[in-house]
């Protein structure tokens, strides 16, 4: 499946296909951010397009692309379990958590959790 826009709790996604190309340099974020301006207010990447280092707070990558996105006023979503970055980083546990609290990028398990996160900002 390629990356589709999808109309989900009355919000416009950009859903990426697990399988597409993975999101390893800035780049690869700002070509999303390109595809998302077809008329996405928000882009789910699933955590297995994500280069490992994205996890690895040390490398500044996630900071990076969170940025972007931030800067580009669109949400991101990343979606599956990190459960096993989560195990071993402090850090990385602060920053999901302060993430998740406020308005701009999200860490969910699936697109359920992302649709009951788009419908509370809705209401």
């Amino acid at each position: 499946m390629p990356d589709v826009l999808q109309d989900r709790a009355g919000v416009r996604v950009l859903v990426c296909d697990p399988a597409g190309p993975p999101v390893a340099t800035e780049q690869d974020a700002l070509d999303l951010i390109g595809a998302a301006f077809l008329g996405a207010h928000v882009v789910a990447v699933p955590t297995a397009r994500l280069d490992e280092s994205f996890f690895t707070l040390g490398t500044g990558f996630a900071g990076e692309v969170m940025q972007k996105f931030v800067n580009y006023r669109l949400r991101l979503a990343v979606v599956g379990d990190i459960s096993r970055h989560l195990a071993t980083s402090a850090a990385l546990r602060a920053l999901v958590h302060e993430s998740n609290r406020a308005e701009h990028i999200w860490f969910v398990p699936d697109l359920d959790a992302l649709d009951a996160r788009l419908t509370a900002i809705a209401s």
